[in-house]
């Protein structure tokens, strides 16, 4: 992990995404992971290269790991391009 992502961050990003934005996280599984059919997900750990999710999909656990289009530089960086993401998935969910 970067050392701009320690623990402690990644904790953090994670621990807000899934208590505050939890219909997010399970779009980026849906869009960017390829897993449509995902009902939930929650993200365990962020990197500055991408992130690891679990996506509930037919009452099974499954991991699903995305990439970033770009190597984020802090938690700025990853707050800024995970609002774009989210921006992009309602798109393409549409």
């Amino acid at each position: 992990m970067s050392d701009n992502f320690s623990q402690e961050v990644s904790a953090r990003i994670c621990g807000h995404m899934n208590e505050d934005h939890s219909h997010a996280v399970t779009l980026y599984a849906q869009v960017f992971g390829g897993l449509t059919e995902a009902s939930a997900a929650q993200m365990l750990t962020i990197d500055a290269q991408g992130m690891d999710l679990i996506a509930r999909v037919s009452d099974e656990d499954v991991p699903v790991r995305i990439n970033f289009d770009h190597v984020l530089q802090d938690s700025e960086d990853a707050h800024q391009t995970l609002i774009a993401m989210v921006k992009q998935a309602r798109v393409q969910a549409k």
